[in-house]
Protein backbone atom coordinates (compact mmCIF):
# COMPACT_ATOMS: atom_id res chain seq x y z
CA UNK A 1 0.00 0.00 0.00
CA UNK A 2 2.55 2.64 -1.08
CA UNK A 3 1.79 6.16 0.18
CA UNK A 4 -1.71 5.01 1.15
CA UNK A 5 -2.54 8.17 3.09
CA UNK A 6 -0.40 10.77 1.30
CA UNK A 7 -3.31 13.23 1.32
CA UNK A 8 -3.16 13.22 5.12
CA UNK A 9 0.57 13.90 5.29
CA UNK A 10 1.34 17.06 7.25
CA UNK A 11 2.95 19.54 4.80
CA UNK A 12 6.06 20.93 6.47
CA UNK A 13 5.73 24.14 4.45
CA UNK A 14 2.38 24.75 6.21
CA UNK A 15 3.87 24.60 9.69
CA UNK A 16 2.68 27.29 12.08
CA UNK A 17 6.33 27.98 12.62
CA UNK A 18 8.42 28.74 15.66
CA UNK A 19 7.60 31.01 18.57
CA UNK A 20 10.74 33.03 17.78
CA UNK A 21 11.16 33.45 13.99
CA UNK A 22 14.34 32.08 12.45
CA UNK A 23 15.77 32.07 8.94
CA UNK A 24 15.26 28.88 6.98
CA UNK A 25 18.14 26.43 6.70
CA UNK A 26 19.59 25.85 3.21
CA UNK A 27 19.32 22.04 3.20
CA UNK A 28 17.25 20.89 6.21
CA UNK A 29 13.51 21.41 6.51
CA UNK A 30 11.97 22.63 9.76
CA UNK A 31 11.15 19.18 11.17
CA UNK A 32 14.62 17.88 10.38
CA UNK A 33 16.10 20.83 12.26
CA UNK A 34 13.84 20.02 15.20
CA UNK A 35 15.00 16.41 15.14
CA UNK A 36 18.61 17.52 15.36
CA UNK A 37 17.86 19.93 18.20
CA UNK A 38 16.26 17.14 20.21
CA UNK A 39 19.18 14.76 19.58
CA UNK A 40 21.66 17.37 20.85
CA UNK A 41 19.59 18.24 23.93
CA UNK A 42 20.85 17.29 27.37
CA UNK A 43 17.44 15.83 28.22
CA UNK A 44 17.81 13.40 25.32
CA UNK A 45 21.27 12.26 26.44
CA UNK A 46 19.99 11.70 29.97
CA UNK A 47 17.64 8.99 28.66
CA UNK A 48 20.64 6.65 28.58
CA UNK A 49 20.63 6.48 32.38
CA UNK A 50 16.89 6.35 32.98
CA UNK A 51 15.14 3.05 33.62
CA UNK A 52 12.66 1.69 31.10
CA UNK A 53 11.29 -1.26 33.16
CA UNK A 54 14.21 -3.30 34.45
CA UNK A 55 16.78 -1.41 36.53
CA UNK A 56 20.40 -1.49 35.45
CA UNK A 57 21.30 -3.12 38.77
CA UNK A 58 19.81 -6.40 37.49
CA UNK A 59 21.66 -6.54 34.17
CA UNK A 60 23.26 -4.29 31.57
CA UNK A 61 21.43 -6.07 28.74
CA UNK A 62 18.01 -4.54 29.38
CA UNK A 63 16.50 -1.59 27.56
CA UNK A 64 16.84 1.86 29.00
CA UNK A 65 14.84 4.93 28.00
CA UNK A 66 17.27 5.78 25.22
CA UNK A 67 17.33 2.36 23.54
CA UNK A 68 13.55 2.18 23.87
CA UNK A 69 13.28 5.60 22.22
CA UNK A 70 15.41 4.42 19.30
CA UNK A 71 13.12 1.40 18.86
CA UNK A 72 10.02 3.61 18.86
CA UNK A 73 11.66 5.83 16.26
CA UNK A 74 12.44 2.85 14.02
CA UNK A 75 8.91 1.43 14.23
CA UNK A 76 7.10 4.72 13.76
CA UNK A 77 9.24 5.77 10.79
CA UNK A 78 8.43 2.47 9.07
CA UNK A 79 4.70 3.13 9.54
CA UNK A 80 5.02 6.71 8.31
CA UNK A 81 6.90 5.78 5.15
CA UNK A 82 4.43 3.06 4.17
CA UNK A 83 1.44 5.35 4.73
CA UNK A 84 3.02 8.30 2.96
CA UNK A 85 3.19 10.53 6.04
CA UNK A 86 6.00 12.90 7.03
CA UNK A 87 8.86 10.72 8.25
CA UNK A 88 10.82 13.63 9.74
CA UNK A 89 7.90 14.82 11.87
CA UNK A 90 7.28 11.28 13.10
CA UNK A 91 10.99 10.85 13.84
CA UNK A 92 11.39 13.95 15.97
CA UNK A 93 8.23 13.14 17.93
CA UNK A 94 9.44 9.60 18.56
CA UNK A 95 12.83 10.86 19.73
CA UNK A 96 11.22 13.42 22.07
CA UNK A 97 8.33 11.35 23.38
CA UNK A 98 10.03 10.25 26.63
CA UNK A 99 12.36 13.15 27.48
CA UNK A 100 10.03 14.26 30.26
CA UNK A 101 10.25 10.99 32.19
CA UNK A 102 11.74 11.20 35.68
CA UNK A 103 14.09 8.57 37.16
CA UNK A 104 12.80 5.07 37.96
CA UNK A 105 10.32 4.65 35.11
CA UNK A 106 6.58 4.90 35.70
CA UNK A 107 7.02 4.37 39.44
CA UNK A 108 8.99 7.62 39.55
CA UNK A 109 6.31 9.47 37.62
CA UNK A 110 3.54 8.16 39.87
CA UNK A 111 5.41 9.15 43.02
CA UNK A 112 6.14 12.67 41.78
CA UNK A 113 2.48 13.02 40.86
CA UNK A 114 1.51 11.92 44.38
CA UNK A 115 3.87 14.48 45.89
CA UNK A 116 2.53 17.26 43.66
CA UNK A 117 -1.08 16.43 44.52
CA UNK A 118 -0.31 17.43 48.12
CA UNK A 119 -0.05 20.98 46.77
CA UNK A 120 -3.01 20.87 44.39
CA UNK A 121 -0.81 20.28 41.33
CA UNK A 122 0.09 17.31 39.13
CA UNK A 123 3.09 15.81 37.38
CA UNK A 124 2.74 14.45 33.85
CA UNK A 125 5.79 13.46 31.79
CA UNK A 126 4.38 14.85 28.52
CA UNK A 127 3.71 18.25 30.03
CA UNK A 128 7.11 18.17 31.68
CA UNK A 129 8.68 17.38 28.29
CA UNK A 130 7.03 20.50 26.89
CA UNK A 131 8.55 22.55 29.73
CA UNK A 132 11.94 21.05 28.91
CA UNK A 133 11.91 22.04 25.24
CA UNK A 134 10.30 25.43 25.87
CA UNK A 135 12.33 26.54 28.88
CA UNK A 136 14.90 24.24 30.47
CA UNK A 137 17.15 23.54 27.50
CA UNK A 138 19.32 26.64 27.23
CA UNK A 139 21.46 26.29 24.12
CA UNK A 140 20.73 29.48 22.21
CA UNK A 141 21.49 33.13 22.90
CA UNK A 142 18.46 34.40 20.97
CA UNK A 143 15.63 32.58 22.74
CA UNK A 144 14.82 30.26 25.66
CA UNK A 145 14.42 26.55 25.06
CA UNK A 146 14.85 24.82 21.71
CA UNK A 147 12.35 26.98 19.81
CA UNK A 148 10.78 23.94 18.13
CA UNK A 149 8.01 24.23 15.56
CA UNK A 150 4.42 24.37 16.75
CA UNK A 151 3.60 20.90 15.37
CA UNK A 152 6.45 19.26 17.28
CA UNK A 153 5.54 21.00 20.53
CA UNK A 154 1.89 20.08 20.01
CA UNK A 155 2.84 16.46 19.29
CA UNK A 156 5.00 16.24 22.40
CA UNK A 157 2.02 17.36 24.46
CA UNK A 158 -0.75 15.45 22.67
CA UNK A 159 0.75 12.32 21.11
CA UNK A 160 -0.79 10.01 23.71
CA UNK A 161 -3.76 12.02 24.94
CA UNK A 162 -5.97 14.72 23.47
CA UNK A 163 -6.35 18.06 25.23
CA UNK A 164 -9.65 19.59 26.23
CA UNK A 165 -10.41 23.19 27.22
CA UNK A 166 -10.68 21.92 30.81
CA UNK A 167 -6.94 21.19 30.85
CA UNK A 168 -6.19 24.83 31.53
CA UNK A 169 -5.62 28.13 29.81
CA UNK A 170 -1.88 27.52 29.70
CA UNK A 171 -2.46 25.06 26.84
CA UNK A 172 -4.93 27.13 24.81
CA UNK A 173 -2.43 27.64 21.98
CA UNK A 174 -2.20 23.86 21.42
CA UNK A 175 -5.70 23.51 19.93
CA UNK A 176 -7.60 21.79 22.75
CA UNK A 177 -10.53 19.77 21.48
CA UNK A 178 -8.76 18.91 18.22
CA UNK A 179 -6.74 15.83 17.37
CA UNK A 180 -3.05 16.15 16.44
CA UNK A 181 -1.95 15.12 12.93
CA UNK A 182 -1.54 11.42 12.11
CA UNK A 183 2.23 11.74 12.52
CA UNK A 184 1.73 12.50 16.22
CA UNK A 185 -1.02 9.91 16.67
CA UNK A 186 1.30 7.16 15.41
CA UNK A 187 3.70 7.63 18.32
CA UNK A 188 1.39 6.31 21.03
CA UNK A 189 0.77 2.91 19.44
CA UNK A 190 4.32 2.60 18.12
CA UNK A 191 5.38 3.18 21.73
CA UNK A 192 3.04 0.39 22.93
CA UNK A 193 4.30 -2.05 20.31
CA UNK A 194 7.90 -1.26 21.17
CA UNK A 195 7.56 -1.64 24.92
CA UNK A 196 5.25 -4.67 24.90
CA UNK A 197 7.57 -6.69 22.69
CA UNK A 198 10.76 -5.35 24.30
CA UNK A 199 9.48 -6.03 27.80
CA UNK A 200 8.65 -9.59 26.74
CA UNK A 201 12.23 -9.90 25.45
CA UNK A 202 13.78 -8.47 28.62
CA UNK A 203 11.51 -10.55 30.87
CA UNK A 204 12.62 -13.66 28.99
CA UNK A 205 16.26 -12.72 29.59
CA UNK A 206 15.51 -12.06 33.26
CA UNK A 207 13.91 -15.48 33.67
CA UNK A 208 10.51 -14.06 34.59
CA UNK A 209 8.72 -15.75 31.67
CA UNK A 210 9.28 -18.92 29.66
CA UNK A 211 7.80 -20.57 26.59
CA UNK A 212 5.18 -22.54 28.54
CA UNK A 213 3.76 -19.49 30.33
CA UNK A 214 3.75 -17.41 27.15
CA UNK A 215 2.10 -20.16 25.09
CA UNK A 216 -0.57 -20.65 27.76
CA UNK A 217 -1.45 -16.95 27.90
CA UNK A 218 -0.95 -15.71 24.34
CA UNK A 219 -2.63 -17.69 21.57
CA UNK A 220 -0.58 -16.08 18.82
CA UNK A 221 2.67 -16.84 20.64
CA UNK A 222 1.68 -20.50 20.97
CA UNK A 223 0.88 -20.81 17.25
CA UNK A 224 4.17 -19.20 16.24
CA UNK A 225 6.12 -21.27 18.75
CA UNK A 226 4.81 -24.51 17.28
CA UNK A 227 5.42 -23.33 13.74
CA UNK A 228 9.03 -22.45 14.50
CA UNK A 229 9.56 -25.86 16.08
CA UNK A 230 8.53 -27.45 12.76
CA UNK A 231 10.50 -25.04 10.60
CA UNK A 232 13.68 -25.07 12.71
CA UNK A 233 13.75 -28.42 14.55
CA UNK A 234 17.40 -27.99 15.53
CA UNK A 235 17.05 -24.47 16.91
CA UNK A 236 17.67 -23.72 20.56
CA UNK A 237 14.83 -22.42 22.70
CA UNK A 238 16.45 -18.99 22.68
CA UNK A 239 16.63 -18.96 18.87
CA UNK A 240 13.00 -20.04 18.60
CA UNK A 241 12.00 -17.29 20.99
CA UNK A 242 13.66 -14.58 18.89
CA UNK A 243 12.07 -15.95 15.72
CA UNK A 244 8.67 -15.67 17.41
CA UNK A 245 9.41 -12.23 18.83
CA UNK A 246 10.33 -10.81 15.42
CA UNK A 247 7.10 -12.12 13.95
CA UNK A 248 5.08 -10.60 16.79
CA UNK A 249 6.68 -7.21 16.10
CA UNK A 250 6.00 -7.59 12.39
CA UNK A 251 2.38 -8.57 12.98
CA UNK A 252 1.75 -5.61 15.29
CA UNK A 253 3.40 -3.05 13.01
CA UNK A 254 1.50 -4.44 10.01
CA UNK A 255 -1.69 -4.26 12.05
CA UNK A 256 -0.95 -0.62 12.90
CA UNK A 257 -0.41 0.24 9.23
CA UNK A 258 -3.52 -1.60 8.03
CA UNK A 259 -5.72 -0.46 10.90
CA UNK A 260 -4.78 3.21 10.38
CA UNK A 261 -5.31 2.96 6.63
CA UNK A 262 -8.73 1.32 7.06
CA UNK A 263 -9.91 3.78 9.70
CA UNK A 264 -8.75 6.83 7.75
CA UNK A 265 -10.37 5.69 4.51
CA UNK A 266 -13.59 4.72 6.30
CA UNK A 267 -13.73 8.17 7.92
CA UNK A 268 -13.40 9.81 4.50
CA UNK A 269 -10.65 12.11 5.80
CA UNK A 270 -9.12 14.02 2.91
CA UNK A 271 -6.90 16.55 4.66
CA UNK A 272 -4.95 17.22 7.83
CA UNK A 273 -7.70 19.55 9.02
CA UNK A 274 -10.25 16.76 8.68
CA UNK A 275 -7.99 14.50 10.72
CA UNK A 276 -7.82 17.22 13.38
CA UNK A 277 -11.58 17.74 13.50
CA UNK A 278 -12.54 14.05 13.41
CA UNK A 279 -14.34 13.02 16.64
CA UNK A 280 -11.79 10.29 17.44
CA UNK A 281 -8.23 9.42 16.55
CA UNK A 282 -7.70 7.56 13.28
CA UNK A 283 -4.46 5.76 14.13
CA UNK A 284 -5.34 2.29 15.40
CA UNK A 285 -4.60 -1.42 15.19
CA UNK A 286 -6.76 -3.88 13.31
CA UNK A 287 -9.17 -5.87 15.51
CA UNK A 288 -6.96 -8.95 15.28
CA UNK A 289 -3.82 -7.14 16.38
CA UNK A 290 -5.74 -5.28 19.09
CA UNK A 291 -6.45 -8.69 20.63
CA UNK A 292 -2.79 -9.66 20.35
CA UNK A 293 -1.70 -6.37 21.91
CA UNK A 294 -4.18 -6.73 24.79
CA UNK A 295 -3.00 -10.31 25.37
CA UNK A 296 0.61 -9.18 25.57
CA UNK A 297 -0.22 -6.36 27.99
CA UNK A 298 -2.27 -8.61 30.26
CA UNK A 299 0.49 -11.24 30.30
CA UNK A 300 3.19 -8.69 31.09
CA UNK A 301 1.18 -7.09 33.90
CA UNK A 302 0.61 -10.47 35.48
CA UNK A 303 4.03 -12.04 35.04
CA UNK A 304 6.42 -9.10 34.88
CA UNK A 305 5.22 -5.75 36.19
CA UNK A 306 3.61 -7.41 39.21
CA UNK A 307 6.58 -9.66 39.95
CA UNK A 308 8.17 -9.36 43.36
CA UNK A 309 11.51 -8.51 41.73
CA UNK A 310 10.14 -5.34 40.18
CA UNK A 311 7.72 -4.54 43.01
CA UNK A 312 10.58 -4.48 45.51
CA UNK A 313 12.57 -2.12 43.27
CA UNK A 314 9.48 0.06 42.81
CA UNK A 315 8.81 0.31 46.55
CA UNK A 316 12.40 1.26 47.27
CA UNK A 317 12.64 3.88 44.53
CA UNK A 318 9.33 5.57 45.33
CA UNK A 319 10.26 5.76 49.02
CA UNK A 320 13.55 7.47 48.14
CA UNK A 321 11.84 9.94 45.79
CA UNK A 322 9.32 10.84 48.51
CA UNK A 323 12.13 11.30 51.03
CA UNK A 324 14.14 13.55 48.72
CA UNK A 325 11.09 15.59 47.71
CA UNK A 326 10.25 16.21 51.37
CA UNK A 327 13.86 17.08 52.17
CA UNK A 328 13.92 19.91 49.64
CA UNK A 329 10.41 21.09 50.45
CA UNK A 330 11.38 21.42 54.12
CA UNK A 331 14.04 23.89 53.05
CA UNK A 332 14.07 24.90 49.36
CA UNK A 333 17.31 26.81 49.96
CA UNK A 334 18.99 23.40 49.89
CA UNK A 335 18.37 23.25 46.14
CA UNK A 336 21.25 23.96 43.73
CA UNK A 337 21.68 27.63 42.95
CA UNK A 338 20.32 27.36 39.40
CA UNK A 339 17.02 26.06 40.82
CA UNK A 340 16.88 28.46 43.77
CA UNK A 341 16.78 31.30 41.24
CA UNK A 342 13.33 30.14 40.15
CA UNK A 343 11.79 30.26 43.63
CA UNK A 344 10.82 33.91 43.19
CA UNK A 345 8.80 33.10 40.06
CA UNK A 346 7.24 29.71 40.78
CA UNK A 347 6.06 27.80 43.88
CA UNK A 348 8.65 25.68 45.65
CA UNK A 349 6.88 22.38 44.95
CA UNK A 350 7.13 22.99 41.19
CA UNK A 351 10.84 23.81 41.40
CA UNK A 352 11.56 20.78 43.58
CA UNK A 353 9.60 18.58 41.19
CA UNK A 354 11.54 19.94 38.21
CA UNK A 355 14.82 19.23 39.94
CA UNK A 356 13.99 15.63 40.85
CA UNK A 357 12.33 14.90 37.51
CA UNK A 358 15.43 15.98 35.61
CA UNK A 359 17.67 13.48 37.39
CA UNK A 360 18.86 10.25 35.85
CA UNK A 361 18.61 7.13 38.00
CA UNK A 362 22.37 7.22 38.53
CA UNK A 363 22.49 10.89 39.50
CA UNK A 364 19.51 10.44 41.82
CA UNK A 365 21.32 7.61 43.63
CA UNK A 366 24.48 9.68 43.89
CA UNK A 367 22.57 12.66 45.31
CA UNK A 368 20.60 10.43 47.67
CA UNK A 369 23.80 8.94 49.11
CA UNK A 370 25.29 12.41 49.60
CA UNK A 371 22.18 13.62 51.41
CA UNK A 372 21.17 10.60 53.46
CA UNK A 373 24.11 8.22 53.46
Amino acid sequence: MPAALALLRFPVEQSRGRRYPESRHPYRNEFQRDRDRVIHARAFRRLENKTQVFPASLSDHFRNRLTHTIEVSQLSRTVAVVLGLDESLVEVLALAHDIGHPPFAHAGEEELDRQMQRFGARFDHNRHALRIVETFEQRYARFPGLNLTFEVREGILKHSKDLSPADGREFDEYLPGLRPPLEAQIIDLADEIAYNTADLDDAWSAGLVDADSACSAIEEFAALWEREATQFPGATERERFYEVLRQLVDALVTGLIEGTREASLAAGAGSVEEVRSHPVRLVRLTEETQRLNRGLKHFLHKMVYGSETLLAERRASTARIAQMFTYFMDDPERLPESYREGLSEQPAHRIVCDYVAGMTDRYFEKTYRELFG
